[in-house]
């Protein structure tokens, strides 16, 4: 499509037209011109038309000449209202001197039919006099249509996207709804584990340990009475150490179930026996610090347990895989929060961006249920550092 400064070509219209030279030259200017032009009086009369131009409206140029270009043309809005005179920009252009571009606007056809179109508008001077304008045009039917396709699907776009957005928000509810029931069935699973441990602790307690102890005690009464003999009394030895060994046993498994000292001395005294007794048992040198305040700030009954068994996870970890030989327990007491730091001298280890381990999920799944924070910092050959924050709200 041809563009050209209509405003200098137009300059001397009157004067070149007296040329026959220049009047050709500007015809054939005109006529290659693939956008419509037009030109105009101060009446509003068309003074010349190409042929592109003629084509677009539907008529012959030679039936445009002499015509008004508003009323033919540009007579009324796209949705038939009149479009009046005065509010025509292209007459505005030549009656206040200066040029106006209209990007989007609706021209008739000869047949009744509209198209939009975009135009532009420049007076035409003779002598500094304004004498017309000079009017280009194109119709823009296919920018508009490629707008719609484009304005329909964006908002269909838009529409998959609110679709999908509502779906996946739906989804999501849905998840926290499972998530949170899970976490809920969670919770109360370990309570429900916690309060059999402590029920079969009890009987176990009270009928298997109050037997042995009373077979104990039987047997060495037994042993007392009966005549001196060496083999009898070695087989009652055999006996009454066997008897002590189950009773030591019923012990161990009374402690794994639910620790009395738990119970009656608090969760300090627990991690120091438990401490105690790992270091019994490994050789790992075990140490606890706790401050002033500490045996005196109790948590409630069922995060006191919570804590006892990650404490407890961690230590049987250590134990297996850490291959440590010094533990530290430290407990630092805050306004909002309790927390408990364990770190060994073991090997280490990659700490998983996930937990896989069901101890490790145990040990996160207690702590979330306690609305406390567990974080594992380890790196292979550098020993691992787990610390519990309690927050105070658990008390």
């Amino acid at each position: 499509m041809h563009r050209f400064d209509v405003r200098t070509v137009f300059a001397n219209l009157h004067h070149l037209s007296h040329h026959a030279a220049w009047r050709h030259q500007l015809e054939m200017l005109l006529e290659s011109a693939g956008e419509g032009i037009y030109g105009i009086d101060q009446r509003g009369r068309c003074i010349f038309i190409n042929r592109a131009g003629a084509e677009l409206i539907g008529f012959d140029a030679d039936e445009v000449l002499g015509r008004n270009m508003h009323y033919l043309i540009h007579h009324a809005h796209s949705d038939g209202r009149c479009y009046e005179v005065e509010d025509c920009p292209i007459f505005r252009a030549f009656q206040e001197g200066r040029g106006v571009r209209v990007e989007s606007e609706v021209l008739w056809r000869r047949d009744g039919s509209a198209f939009p179109a975009e135009y532009t508008s420049y007076p035409i001077r003779d002598a500094g006099q304004i004498v017309g304008a000079v009017v280009t045009f194109a119709d823009i039917s296919e920018r508009k249509q490629a707008e719609a396709v484009l304005r329909a699907n964006h908002a269909e776009l838009e529409r998959r996207v609110s679709e999908r957005t509502a779906a996946l928000s739906q989804a999501n509810a849905r998840l926290q709804q499972s998530h949170g029931a899970l976490q809920r069935l969670s919770a109360h699973l370990q309570q429900v584990r916690e309060d059999e441990r402590a029920h079969i602790a009890r009987e176990i307690h009270d009928e298997l340990g109050a037997s042995l102890t009373a077979l104990q005690f039987d047997l060495n009464w037994l042993r007392a009475k009966l005549a001196r003999d060496d083999t009898l009394e070695r087989k009652f030895d055999d006996m009454v150490g066997v008897t002590r060994q189950a009773l030591g046993a019923v012990r161990r498994i009374l402690t794994d179930l639910r620790p009395g000292v738990l119970d009656h001395l608090g969760l300090w005294a627990a991690i120091e026996w438990q401490l105690q007794e790992m270091q019994a048992r490994s050789g790992v040198r075990c140490t606890l610090h706790v401050p002033d305040a500490g045996p005196e700030r109790r948590l409630g009954r069922s995060a006191e347990v919570a804590v006892y068994r990650v404490v407890q996870e961690v230590l049987t970890n250590i134990a297996r895989h850490a291959g440590a030989t010094e533990v530290q327990v430290e407990v630092t007491g805050a306004a909002s929060h309790i927390e408990l730091r364990i770190c060994d001298n073991g090997r280490g280890m990659q700490v998983p961006a996930q937990p896989t381990s069901f101890g490790l999920l145990g040990m996160y799944e207690r702590t979330r249920v306690l609305g406390g924070e567990l974080q594992i910092d380890s790196a292979p050959g550098a020993g691992t550092t787990v610390t519990l924050r309690v927050p105070d709200s658990t008390r």
